[in-house]
């Protein structure tokens, strides 16, 4: 969750780290820090709040240096703070920390060094992990990389480690187990990172690091270890993202940007993936026809907006294919009994690729004998790594918090994925296959519509921001849409918000509507067997006087009659609306946003990429 720059070579390392954690601070930002060594000491700053009140304390304080570490923090353990913000050190100030993960048995371990005599001043698990390093160095340890080890094989949990010691003033040590971290191979210098657009604009290779290494990196290289010791070659891979792609290029935002990126990364994925010899193409795909021929399971497994695109792909995939489909989400499956065998296809969606309940899921099928195809947005990320296929959404680095650009493509490679299997087990003729993709790429234009009409939207946005609650209502289709738009309110303007199927509004929600409600209405399904039940159920909110906001096809007559405001969007084949009708919500947030003052790139209390349990 947190972020983490690290830098050694010969060039000021401060600046560097600032630059980097600039564009990890989608990753945490409630307290930042950085180390440095200097002859005399490891220099520390530490403050709470965004990096800016850093870079304000550097200014008034420069720490010189040409090796340092630096941290943005989402607290786990023990309140936003300077004390226990990071870099955190030893007894002596000569070890310096900082850390993405949890320690799980910090408190076994706090209290054995605290009867050894060793001194904590946070309320971290991080803080025990300096100290064991310098409890394991007294007792003989051969060598700073040496106490690492030791340590970090009685540290349960999971962990992104940069650590500097003082009487190593060309080294900087790193470690990963469970969270990302990545070094950077440059010429003279190199530099570790939680994500690689942290240092996008200094590297042009990296190394992915397996959990379970310990990296050395000197100016002039870097070695690699186990925590046995035993040496590990390093696998050196070029950078795919261009320093511009986490840039705002002129939006006011990151996610402003990013949801305006979508029918680009839209037609990109259609042009990838289209018409081929009668099928969806999907090379190096890593599962082929044969095999999706003989499944009759598939279990699809994710956290979040990650999790509603899910139950769209199992619409899908249902819809056609005659496959068995279920969706979880990965931190209730990774904690049952599903009952899957060898059979099953586990599809696991994460835009990061390290979602920690997503990875324990994987981990979990591939030991009962699954195949796994993973639906990720980065190349290299532990999820691509430990999947048996891999359909990558080519979305480009997501800075918002809030899903937009990732969520749209992770939908569009559900439905060519459904073509795919469906064509594959000849459940989708070739002229259905044919009209199928003809209607889904009308889609990236429909998006553009619905784009240049945002200030209709921003209209209703302001008109209805203000009130406490709103309750967004959809069926079939597009009941998983209903759930992004409610969580895309929630996370970026702080209005509660609730998702329903709209069937389900007669078991309870009722009873909320009144007057002062808005109920966003997804009724676009016009060709649909569900539209005139979301008529009945609109119809139910208007009866008790709800404020209907409804989200409708162009030339609908029968919504002006119903709908107080009406957000107007092109016709789209039924089964593609949601990736149309979510941009819109997308919109809807994000202006409700706008007019209530909130922070919309860095949501308060949230971080993009959940990498702790």
């Amino acid at each position: 969750m947190c972020g983490i720059v690290g830098y050694v070579g010969s060039r000021a390392a401060t600046p560097l780290l600032l630059g980097g954690l600039k564009r990890l601070e989608y990753r945490g930002y409630d307290s930042a820090g950085v180390a440095a060594w200097q002859p005399e000491t490891l220099a520390i700053r530490k403050c709470v709040g965004r990096l800016s009140a850093l870079e304000q304390s550097l200014e008034q304080q420069p720490v010189a240096g040409t090796l340092g570490v630096g941290h943005t923090r989402w607290a786990t353990h023990g309140e936003p703070s300077e004390v226990n913000s990071h870099p955190h050190t030893d007894c002596s100030g000569r070890i310096a920390v900082v850390h993405n993960g949890i320690i799980e048995n910090y408190q076994e371990l706090r209290a054995e060094l605290e009867r050894q005599g060793h001194k904590f001043c946070s309320q971290t698990d991080t803080e025990v992990i300096p100290h064991l390093i310098e409890a394991e160095l007294k007792v003989g340890a051969a060598s700073p990389e040496e106490a690492i080890r030791r340590a970090l094989r009685r540290a349960k949990g999971a962990y992104a480690l940069g650590v500097l010691f003082h009487d190593q003033p060309r080294t900087l040590y790193a470690a990963r187990c469970g969270s990302p971290l990545i070094v950077g191979v440059g010429q003279g210098e190199q530099f570790i990172a939680s994500d690689v657009p942290a240092i996008v604009d200094q590297v042009r290779r990296v190394i992915y690091l397996n959990d379970g290494e310990v990296v050395a990196l000197r100016p002039e290289g870097v070695s690699i270890s186990k925590l046995d010791g035993t040496a590990v070659e390093a696998k050196i891979q070029p950078v795919t993202i261009a320093a511009e792609s986490v840039e705002k290029a002129g939006f006011e935002t990151f996610m402003l940007k990013e949801i305006h990126e979508q029918p680009r990364i839209l037609r990109h994925l259609l042009a990838q993936h289209g018409w081929q010899n009668g099928s969806v193409a999907m090379p190096d795909f890593g599962l082929g026809a044969p095999y999706f021929r003989k499944l009759n399971r598939m279990m699809v497994v994710a956290c979040g907006s990650a999790y509603h695109t899910g139950m769209y792909g199992k619409l899908l995939l249902e819809n056609f294919t005659s496959l068995a489909v279920e969706t979880d989400l990965a931190s209730e499956f990774r904690y049952r009994d599903p009952k899957i065998d060898p059979g099953t296809l586990v599809v696991a969606v994460s835009q990061s690729g390290e979602t920690a309940d997503t990875l324990a899921s994987i981990r979990m099928a591939k030991s009962w004998g699954c195949k796994v195809l993973s639906i990720c947005n980065v190349p290299g990320s532990t999820v691509a790594r430990e999947s048996d296929a891999v359909f990558f959404t080519e979305a480009g680095p997501e800075i918002g918090v809030a899903a937009t650009k990732s969520f749209t493509a992770q939908q569009m490679a559900f439905a060519l994925l459904a073509l795919f299997i469906g064509r594959a087990r000849n459940e989708v003729n070739e002229a259905q296959a044919q009209e199928l993709l003809s209607d889904l790429q009308r889609v990236p234009d429909a998006i553009v519509y619905v784009l240049e009409r945002r200030e209709a939207v921003r209209k209703v946005a302001d008109k209805h921001h203000d009130g406490p609650s709103s309750l967004y209502l959809g069926r079939r289709f597009n009941y998983p849409t209903a759930l992004e738009g409610a969580l895309k309110n929630k996370e970026i303007s702080y209005q509660h918000a609730e998702g329903y199927a709209a069937g389900e509004m007669k078991h309870g929600p009722i009873a909320l509507i009144n007057e002062y409600l808005p109920v966003i209405c997804l009724c676009t399904q016009t060709r649909d067997e569900v539209y005139a039940k979301m008529i009945s159920n609109m119809k139910e909110v208007e009866a008790r006087h709800g404020r209907i906001i409804a989200l409708a096809t162009d030339g609908d007559a029968a919504m002006p009659g119903l709908a107080e405001d009406i957000i107007w969007v092109p016709a789209v084949r039924d089964e593609f609306s949601p990736l149309v009708n979510v941009v819109a919500l997308q919109l809807l947030a994000y202006y409700a946003a706008q007019a209530r003052g909130t922070d919309i790139d860095k949501p308060r209390n949230l971080a993009k990429s959940v990498t702790v349990e």
